[in-house]
C-alpha cells in the first residue's frame, strides 16, 4: 500500500491536480502497485507524455505476480485509485506453463510478452472479437506493431481457470483479459494512453 506521500508524487509527477482521493491506497482490494513498478511506470508516462492523446488513464502490467493474481493494473493518475485485475501473459515467457512470466521477448514468433510502453490505438473485430491495436514505444517491445500484439479477450483467463488450473492460459504475447473484463478495458484505456508493462522487485 503506498502512502499518501506516494500518491502526490505520482499525481504531481503526471502533471494532474490531486484531489482528496489521494487519501485513498492505490488498490481495489486485490493488490497494491508495488512502489518500484509505479516509479518506473510513472517515469515512462512523462517520457512518452506528448505522443498521448489522453493523461486520465494508465495501464500497469505486473510480471512479476503470478497469472493466478490480479496484476493488470488501471491507474486513475487524478484520484491515484487504480483497479487490478487477472492478465494472461504470452506462452514464450512461460514456456513450461509455471504461471510465472519468465522472460520478455521482442521477437517476432517468439509468442512472448514484451517489457516496457505502449501506446493504445483503435478498436478492430478480430479473431478474438473485440480487440484494440497497440503500438510498442520502447525498444524492448518495438515490434508489437508487426507481431499483433493486442489487448482482448480469451476464454482462458477467469476466476474458473484459476480454480481448475491454479493459474490462466496463456496469450502469444498478447495483454488477454476475461470476457467479464475486456469491456472496461477497451473504455478505459482507449486510444492515446499508455501501457506499462514490466517485472519488478518490491522496492
Amino acid at each position: 500500500m503506498l502512502s499518501r506521500r506516494d500518491l502526490m508524487v505520482v499525481g504531481a509527477a503526471a502533471g494532474v491536480a490531486p484531489r482528496s482521493a489521494f487519501a485513498a491506497p492505490v488498490a481495489n482490494g486485490a493488490g497494491a502497485i508495488k512502489p518500484a513498478l509505479l516509479r518506473a511506470a510513472i517515469q515512462s508516462y512523462q517520457s512518452h507524455k506528448d505522443r498521448l492523446a489522453s493523461h486520465d488513464y494508465i495501464g500497469i502490467a505486473d510480471f512479476s505476480v503470478a497469472s493466478r493474481l490480479p496484476r493488470f493494473h488501471i491507474l486513475d493518475l487524478a484520484s491515484g485509485r487504480a483497479r487490478a485485475l487477472l492478465v494472461a501473459h504470452g506462452r514464450g515467457s512461460d514456456p513450461d506453463h509455471s504461471g510465472w512470466l519468465e522472460k520478455f521477448s521482442n521477437e517476432p514468433g517468439s509468442a512472448a510478452s514484451s517489457q516496457g510502453a505502449y501506446l493504445t490505438q483503435d478498436i478492430y473485430e478480430g479473431k478474438h472479437g473485440r480487440s484494440r491495436r497497440l503500438l510498442g514505444l520502447d525498444p524492448q517491445n518495438s515490434n508489437a506493431e508487426p507481431r499483433a500484439i493486442v489487448i482482448h479477450a480469451a476464454w482462458y483467463v477467469g476466476p474458473q481457470m484459476i480454480r481448475d488450473h491454479g493459474k490462466l492460459g496463456r496469450s502469444e504475447g498478447c495483454f488477454a483479459f476475461s470476457d467479464d473484463d475486456l469491456s472496461m478495458v477497451l473504455n478505459r484505456l482507449g486510444p492515446g494512453r499508455l501501457i506499462y508493462a514490466d517485472k519488478l522487485g518490491n522496492a
